[in-house]
């Protein structure tokens, strides 16, 4: 497992996501720190479980998308807010856009992902994502725009019955005036398919609550400026069909976000392979986390509670290798699920216990904030789990 790399040389991050920043973070709270540099081009690190609270305006930016100078302000790290446009695994080197060279002890990718057009006609051109902060400006003025409007039949359709397809549903719902019908396109025979059994059937009330239209085992064809050719495969002969809308958002899925210049590292289902010590496969030096990874035996969620506990265990694989010490394997542990069900809604179940409601909110939103506190100030839990490496 020892890397015969130079000490002297940093951990360059490459992606400031929740895998990404939380590796920082935790590094340079080891007492065994390396020089640090993270490259990431955005301004702002998003904390996406809040975007639809952003969107319903229950937050404020501050609190939802901090500026990384702030989260790393006294860190001792370095941000490069640039492009990566080529590794160099043979040099040891990441050479960014702007022409910057950085040579490199290990370097960690933690690109992310982006939406997944799925090659279906007009999305580009017709239909918003709900995956940065210009996607939740540009749904706001689509709200806006349809109080505005005087006619008396209006739609939003939401394509994708998955988390986010389905929280985003509920807050729509709720934001948008009587006269707007809120679509929700599935392919699967359930929304939410792979959520806990208990969001499941709370999710289903909170939509027919808000007279979201649900359309399963329903695929989009083409998506034009005005209409959504779809066709359903509940009954044995399929039946195409369009729906009016006055915007489409498209939630459907994601794929990781590879850039083409990283082709030396091998790829299972367009995601990096890596091991369960979070290495890429063929590797030593170079490590794929979050989104962007893919376990050669067995997987994980794509989600930010796996991202969280991949950026803390890589830290600490990361001190280990270079004091000459073995590591411990990645474990992920699944705390639960929690799904928010419109203005001041939600459903969870964590370690087992279910609660929804009210009160499932208030729970789901101190839960989210005491995470984001810890990831961006760093805990005195997580500064102590360094003391015995």
């Amino acid at each position: 497992m020892a890397s015969n790399c130079s000490n002297f040389d940093p951990v360059v991050v490459i992606g400031g996501g929740f895998a990404g920043l939380t590796t920082v973070l935790a590094l340079s709270q080891s007492l065994q720190r390396p020089p640090i540099i993270l490259i990431e081009p955005s301004p702002r690190f998003v904390f996406f479980p809040f975007l639809y609270e952003l969107l319903s305006e229950e937050l404020s930016l501050w609190q939802v998308a901090p500026s990384y100078k702030s989260v790393l302000k006294g860190r001792g790290v370095l941000l490069i807010q640039d492009y990566v446009e080529r590794i160099d695994v043979k040099a040891k080197k990441v050479l960014t856009a702007s022409g910057l060279s950085f040579n490199y002890s290990y370097v960690v990718l933690a690109t992310g992902s982006v939406p997944n057009c799925l090659g279906v006609p007009g999305i580009r051109e017709n239909a918003f994502t709900f995956h940065s902060l210009e996607d939740v400006d540009r749904l706001k003025k689509t709200i806006n725009e349809l109080k505005d409007c005087q006619e008396e039949k209006k739609s939003l359709v939401v394509v994708g019955g998955g988390a986010t397809g389905v929280e985003l549903a509920c807050k729509l719902a709720d934001l948008v005036d009587a006269n707007t019908q809120i679509h929700l396109i599935e392919s699967g025979k359930h929304a939410l398919p792979y959520g806990k059994k208990f969001n499941q059937r709370n999710l289903q009330k909170a939509l027919g609550k808000r007279h979201v239209e649900i359309h399963l085992e329903t695929r989009v064809l083409k998506i034009g400026s005005n209409k959504v050719l779809c066709v359903s495969y509940k009954n044995q002969e399929p039946k195409t069909f369009s729906l009016a809308h006055k915007g489409v958002v498209w939630t459907a899925g994601t794929t990781a976000n590879i850039p083409n210049l990283f082709k030396e590292f091998p790829l299972k289902r367009g995601r990096i392979l890596i091991n369960k010590y979070l290495q890429i496969i063929g590797f030593k030096d170079a490590f794929a986390l979050g989104d962007a990874a893919c376990c050669a035996k067995g997987s994980w969620p794509l989600n930010a509670q796996v991202a969280i506990q991949q950026g803390k265990s890589a830290a600490k694989i990361l001190i280990a290798l270079r004091a000459g010490k073995i590591p411990k394997q990645f474990h992920f542990f699944d705390y639960g699920e929690m799904i928010s069900l419109g203005v001041g809604h939600a459903t969870i179940k964590l370690l087992g216990f279910p609660l929804s409601g009210t009160f499932a909110f208030l729970i789901r939103r101190l839960i989210y904030r005491a995470k984001i506190q810890r990831l961006l100030l760093v805990s005195l839990l997580l500064r102590g789990s360094f003391l015995d490496t």
